[in-house]
């Protein structure tokens, strides 16, 4: 794989770049703008390369057997339509969210759902677009983020490989970055099914291939960057016990701070596969190794 993005001024992903690690916010702030900033914090302080939300229209995305629906709410109890709308950033919100993120220094994106937010955060030029796994067949919706002339992460999620073949059939692998995912949540190990990366990776070898992880623990993520995703991305929060339906398999600021170790200590590690006698194995070499004979014996 010879292909990368560039998703910032300061930084690409894919071939010969570090990995681009995406701290997801999605909806875990809650509507609360203060939630967010202190999320990005956390992503910040962990050492992310990105934060990540989730833009919807409710209208469109709520289906509207459900809109009337009651529930209960850390708000009160309410329908669901008015749950969606509270718990949705607003025009001002991301405002302030993008000169945050420009002050301290981190990429910011977001997973759109319908066509009517692509519309809406083109305003801010995000550097690439995540299609969620729920929206991989919806071609009408790549379509339109296709017209930005962005690059865009494909992920997975709940698709059969006849899905995923049509979508980059469709649509080509131009700007296409793929995420392998496995969508549950939180996500048992015995399916989270790594060796997907491997075979994206060979299917679409120009292609970046990444993860989307929804497990509770963060070796199987690890692993993943051992097994060639250049990209992976993980739900965060402040608080599993938060509020939410991500919350609980998401990570925590600690947890992302030794994630974030983990990953760069295993890049590091990896090597380019060249075998060298290092400088800090030579003095080793000299107190155990045996000296060689010179001598021939008639």
């Amino acid at each position: 794989m010879n292909t990368k993005f560039r998703v910032s001024p300061n930084r690409s992903i894919g071939a010969g770049q570090p990995v681009y690690i995406i701290a997801e916010i999605g909806i875990n702030h809650n509507g609360s703008l203060d939630i967010a900033k202190k999320l990005i914090d956390e992503a910040v302080a962990a050492g992310c390369d990105a934060v990540k939300f989730q833009k919807r229209t409710p209208e469109l995305c709520t289906p509207k057997d459900q809109w009337h629906l009651e529930r209960d709410t850390p708000w009160g109890r309410m329908t669901y339509i008015n749950y969606r709308k509270i718990i949705e950033l607003g025009y001002d919100e991301y405002t302030a969210i993008d000169a945050y993120c420009k002050e301290k220094g981190i990429d910011w994106f977001v997973s759109c759902w319908d066509e009517e937010s692509v519309d809406f955060m083109e305003q801010f030029n995000p550097g690439v677009y995540k299609f969620a796994s729920a929206s991989l067949t919806d071609h009408a919706l790549i379509e339109k983020v296709k017209q930005t002339g962005k690059p865009y992460i494909l992920s997975t999620g709940m698709s059969t490989m006849e899905q995923i073949k049509s979508a980059i059939d469709k649509f080509g692998t131009d700007n296409l970055l793929i995420a392998h995912s496995t969508s549950a949540y939180p996500c048992p190990p015995q399916e989270l099914n790594l060796r997907m990366i491997e075979t994206l990776a060979d299917l679409y070898p120009d292609t970046p291939i990444g993860y989307s992880g929804h497990e509770t623990g963060l070796a199987t993520t690890v692993a993943a960057v051992a097994m060639g995703a250049c990209f992976v991305e993980r739900h965060f929060t402040l608080d599993r016990a938060m509020w939410g339906s991500d919350q609980a398999a998401s990570v925590e600021p600690q947890g992302m701070q030794k994630l974030v170790r983990d990953i760069r200590d295993v890049e590091l590690a990896l090597g380019d596969g060249i075998k060298r006698v290092y400088d800090s194995e030579m003095g080793a070499m000299k107190r155990l190794r045996r000296a060689q004979s010179t001598s021939t014996t008639l």
